[in-house]
């Protein structure tokens, strides 16, 4: 599979990477539900037999759970194939009532990056990101520039290889910048999720940072899967089925008719409406790597289809009609 170069940083990455929050499990509160954990690892360990060489996970996923199978994964490959391990911290839970909260304190960081190492059982990270400036997203990013400094002696003392962030706007990745330097941001971005474009993807060209775009199916939506009767019988404890306006009308015929052309399209392919999907969101020059996720290792091919495809200028212009008015859509308030 192509890799290329995150940033201005040493590691070199496969066009896809895989993601982590659904095989978190259930029992918190972004869960997607029930996951079974050699379901995960089999998954997980086809997708390095195919070529993807970097994992991205987080501590918040199933509060610990996600780095933990990841680093059984790690564990169980082979050195000469053991994937990159990406994660996240700022997000942080208490233990007994489980509820999650948003730290930028140098201390509490510093812990996070020796949990993370812990559950993954690594002696260095190889991107440590923060997971959001502000959580929820309410404009209060206070903190930013200790967060950076501690990533940096983080960096310094040869526990993380690069540092990252994740749902910084670009007035957040200047202050980063200005600590240390960024090699990679991790922005939410799908054809029904583009606010990215008009600011961030250009400020990242020009800064020669590196993008890893994650919710590229739109939290399983573009998968070509979903439908309105899988919907409907979600789990209660799934929140897609009640938190994403995305999953509820008006925007969910919307999204099946757009579903239905990159089906359509894939078929010429002979690829899945999900690779179709992950395809568009490959094919601006500036997106170094998409993430993606499954839960199962018979889900792994059609996603990693979307390397051996281009969309041609006719097929885009067939999906233009389908894409949200306007630039983008609102991001959700989640953990993603």
């Amino acid at each position: 599979m192509q890799k290329n170069r995150l940033g201005t940083s040493d590691l070199l990455i496969s066009l896809i990477g895989m993601g982590t929050w659904a095989i978190a499990g259930q029992g918190w509160e972004y869960s997607w539900g029930a996951q079974d954990d050699g379901d995960s690892l089999a998954a997980l360990e086809y997708a390095v037999e195919r070529g993807v060489n970097w994992i991205d996970t987080a501590a918040v996923y199933g509060l610990g759970h996600a780095e933990t199978v990841t680093g059984k994964l790690l564990r169980q490959v082979p050195a000469s194939r053991r994937p990159l391990v990406f994660t996240k911290g700022s997000l942080v839970w208490d233990r007994a009532t489980r509820e999650i909260s948003h730290s930028l304190a140098p201390q509490s960081l510093m812990m996070e990056i020796e949990e993370s190492l812990f559950r993954l059982q690594v002696d260095v990270i190889d991107l440590y990101q923060i997971h959001w400036p502000a959580f929820p997203a309410d404009g209060n990013s206070e903190g930013i520039e200790d967060a950076m400094a501690i990533l940096a002696k983080a960096k310094a003392q040869g526990k993380i290889r690069a540092i990252g962030v994740s749902n910084f706007d670009v007035a957040q990745l200047e202050r980063a910048q200005a600590v240390t330097d960024v090699a990679s941001l991790q922005p939410p971005y799908s054809a029904l999720m583009r606010e990215i474009e008009e600011q961030i993807l250009p400020y990242c060209a020009e800064s020669k940072i590196g993008v890893i775009a994650y919710s590229t199916l739109q939290s399983g939506l573009l998968t070509g899967s979903m439908t309105r009767e899988r919907i409907a019988k979600l789990p209660e404890d799934d929140w897609r089925k009640s938190r994403s306006a995305d999953f509820q009308e008006p925007r969910l015929s919307r999204n099946l008719a757009l579903v239905e052309v990159m089906a359509n399209i894939g078929a010429r392919h002979g690829v899945s409406a999900a690779a179709v999907a992950i395809a568009w969101v490959l094919r601006a020059p500036v997106v170094t790597g998409a993430i993606v996720g499954a839960r199962r290792p018979d889900q792994v091919d059609g996603l990693i289809d979307a390397t051996r495809i281009r969309l041609s200028d006719n097929e885009l212009e067939e999906i233009r009609p389908y894409l949200p008015q306007g630039v983008g859509t609102n991001v959700p308030s989640s953990v993603a």
